[in-house]
């Protein structure tokens, strides 16, 4: 092969490689002048949406501010916004440039229906959660019953909802069952009032009974003179008369008025010559 063979098939070579090059440079003037708006535009729409996103999120947090719910809720309602935006946002910007989104669509549904059935208690919970913090039945401090169980609310999550026991014991209760159940709340209206049950003999005097039993618990150091305590007549029967006696306190002395006032009436009782009934069986014998 002489030279001059050499320098026609390397031409043809380069000509070949040029006329490539510059059919892939027509396709890319083609794509850039199809494609540059759409593109363009995306990049507008994307950087405007997270600014909107942005400063709607803001407002979602200031209002919620005003509204006073809890700031965990805050935090958590805001991410749920934020994030729910973004996907919205995402979902957009990639339906302009040109890409069927009906896919990812379903993609999301179904990935969301799967996560919604493995997580069917959970959301439960947290569902109850979010009622709980916007609705507020209670709050930390609050001494409440519920789910049969009774103590002092020492933790609100978005699940759970933590209680410390009067025996020191950490009770776990879930929002969901929590959220539709029945809620009592002690500290709703500042005082408490102590149910307690004395039981006097059936001949005793009840005015006085009454009398004896008011001043003991009025010396008591945490029952409240106002309002003021009660003693009143609950039944009678079974070789007894029950009272009912109910002093008032406050939900951080509630146990120690539950406990004093019992030992302070019944002392009282008895310096007073007042008899609590004493439980008697007659046992007949009977001959066959």
């Amino acid at each position: 092969m002489n030279i001059l063979q050499i320098t026609t098939q390397v031409t043809e070579k380069t000509n070949e490689a040029v006329s490539f090059a510059s059919g892939w440079l027509d396709q890319i003037k083609v794509m850039a002048i199809n494609y540059a708006p759409k593109i363009a535009g995306a990049i507008v729409v994307y950087f405007i949406g997270s600014w909107l996103i942005g400063k709607m999120g803001w407002g979602l947090r200031k209002l919620m501010t005003k509204r006073n719910l809890d700031p965990s809720l805050q935090t958590f309602l805001s991410s749920v916004f934020k994030v729910s935006m973004l996907v919205l946002l995402l979902l957009t910007v990639i339906s302009m440039l040109g890409v069927n989104i009906t896919s990812f669509a379903a993609l999301l549904a179904g990935a969301g229906l799967a996560i919604g059935a493995a997580l069917n208690g959970s959301l439960g919970n947290l569902a109850g959660g979010v009622m709980l913090m916007i609705y507020r039945p209670f709050k930390i401090g609050d001494l409440i019953e519920a789910q049969g169980s009774i103590g002092v609310v020492t933790e609100m999550g978005v699940f759970n909802t933590v209680i410390l026991s009067p025996d020191n014991k950490t009770i776990i209760l879930p929002n969901g069952a929590l959220s539709t159940g029945v809620i009592t709340n002690y500290k709703t209206h500042g005082n408490l009032r102590v149910d307690l049950k004395m039981t006097v003999e059936p001949g005793t005097d009840i005015d006085n009974a009454r009398t004896v039993a008011i001043n003991a618990m009025l010396s008591h150091p945490k029952v409240l003179n106002e309002p003021a305590p009660e003693v009143n007549v609950l039944e009678v029967g079974n070789g007894m008369v029950t009272l009912a006696v109910r002093p008032y306190t406050t939900q951080e002395d509630y146990w120690d008025v539950y406990f004093g006032v019992q030992e302070l009436v019944k002392k009282a009782f008895d310096q007073n010559g007042i008899n609590m009934p004493v439980p008697h069986r007659v046992v007949i014998n009977k001959q066959g």
